[in-house]
């Protein structure tokens, strides 16, 4: 056969790849996002705490340089970068089925004759089987890339809200040490009064079991501190280590967190990516097993060459070609087959049920990172308020008593009542710190 009838058969295969059964994803209908979230935001389509960079929202330069360490170090982000590279391996090959396959070889026979040879064979995809394959693949490799920065997004929350931890536990102690040095000047106010009468050992024995009390619990603090170092460090894939680390009290963030339109989920947030792939995915995969019912048109020829007689490599006049087309219609897989279509479709609508679970369980995560926010803030400021006048109450009992109008059990009262409203203060400072850090990351931030 002629190279000019192999091309002419080659031209019409390619005209008849056209018209198979190969149909576009489309996604399914997420109009309920628009009621997403239970406020109505007032921000623009642009305006979101997402779009700041991980580095422009955490500003604290100590925790900038161990998240930095994280992302390059931490196993299960290596581990997810290593997925991604299997899937792309995978679309490589899905796009390879696409493509002729050509083989060469040279033979020997009587003397001072040579034969060479090239063999090519392709596979019509008329019926989209190879293209919903690369489809599928595509899909499969945007799924790993997803959940990379699903990983990382994870990590780089986790990191800040380690590092956060860190800060608080820090100032409890401070806390409790100065509380600790206010009790042992407790004792020996306590003692002296005895010594002038004016109060029992039973007053200076609880004065000094409070004294225990707070030991105890700095005592324990330290414990936390170095216990949360240490997972710390493994977090970041370092050895365990001393963290150097900042104060809370030096920590700034936006005053106002806005949390954008609820359409942004689908852009931003990994895991909202991911499930959508993975509907992508078995779509492909559906269109596939359908595809599975049609023949199989492959193509193979060949094109070569004889020395003859010892003349040369290359004559023209020894010029070997042949093109053999073949069509192979599944005969007795019918029933195999439709059981794989029934199968890819069941997994086509679980995988869309997933994709809009997705979405709803990324709306409370927003909603409920919101209220935990504002509740935190609220908060915050009536402990800070409580601790101002708890602090004056100390003050004026300490006076009163002087003037023999207060006990020194008033005093020790007072005192007790404003370590545990510091301590509560610093707590809510920790809270609405995560609070931002959980808002950050339910709308997709992080990366």
């Amino acid at each position: 056969m002629t190279m000019k009838k192999i091309i002419l058969i080659a031209s019409a295969i390619l005209s008849l790849s056209s018209c198979g059964l190969y149909t576009k994803y489309e996604r399914p209908d997420v109009s309920f996002t628009d009621s997403l979230y239970r406020r109505v935001s007032d921000a623009d389509d642009t305006t979101s705490l997402a779009t700041l960079n991980w580095d422009e929202l955490f500003t604290d330069p100590e925790l900038q340089k161990w998240i930095r360490i994280g992302i390059e170090n931490n196993t299960d982000l290596n581990l997810a970068r290593f997925k991604v590279q299997e899937a792309q391996a995978a679309l490589m090959s899905a796009k390879g089925a696409l493509l002729p396959g050509v083989s060469a070889s040279v033979q020997g026979g009587t003397p001072g004759t040579v034969t060479a040879e090239f063999d090519v064979s392709w596979e019509a995809d008329i019926f989209g089987r190879h293209r919903n394959a690369k489809k599928a693949a595509a899909a499969a490799l945007e799924q790993s890339e997803a959940y990379t920065q699903a990983v990382q997004t994870q990590l780089i929350a986790t990191i800040a809200g380690s590092y956060y931890s860190l800060l608080m536990l820090d100032q409890q102690l401070s806390v409790s040490l100065r509380t600790l040095d206010n009790w042992e000047e407790n004792i020996r106010t306590m003692e002296a009064l005895k010594r002038a009468g004016k109060t029992n050992e039973a007053a200076v024995l609880q004065a000094k079991s409070n004294k225990l009390n707070v030991e105890a619990s700095v005592l324990n603090l330290r414990k936390q501190i170095m216990e949360m170092e240490n997972s710390f460090a493994v977090l970041l894939g370092i050895v365990p280590m001393g963290i150097m680390r900042g104060r809370i009290e030096d920590q700034v963030f936006p005053s106002e967190l806005s949390e954008g339109i609820p359409a942004h989920l689908l852009s931003r947030r990994p895991d909202v990516r991911q499930a959508e792939q993975a509907l992508v995915e078995k779509f492909y995969m559906t269109n596939s097993a359908r595809a599975a019912f049609y023949p199989n048109l492959s193509l193979s020829g060949s094109l070569g060459w004889t020395n003859g007689n010892g003349a040369m490599v290359v004559d023209p006049a020894g010029i070997i070609a042949g093109v053999i087309g073949s069509l192979v219609q599944p005969v007795f897989a019918k029933n195999a087959n439709k059981a794989r279509l029934e199968a890819a479709k069941a997994q086509q609508e679980a995988a869309a049920y997933k994709f809009r679970q997705t979405i709803l369980d990324a709306g409370v995560e927003v909603n409920d990172a919101l209220v935990n926010w504002e509740t935190a803030r609220e908060r915050l400021d009536i402990h800070r308020k409580q601790v101002v006048h708890l602090q004056a109450a100390v003050w004026n009992i300490k006076l009163l008593m002087k003037h023999g109008a207060a006990s020194y059990l008033e005093v020790l009262t007072a005192q007790q009542n404003l370590l545990q409203a510091e301590l509560n203060e610093v707590t809510d400072r920790y809270e609405e710190i995560q609070g931002v850090i959980s808002l950050y990351h339910a709308l997709g931030g992080g990366y």
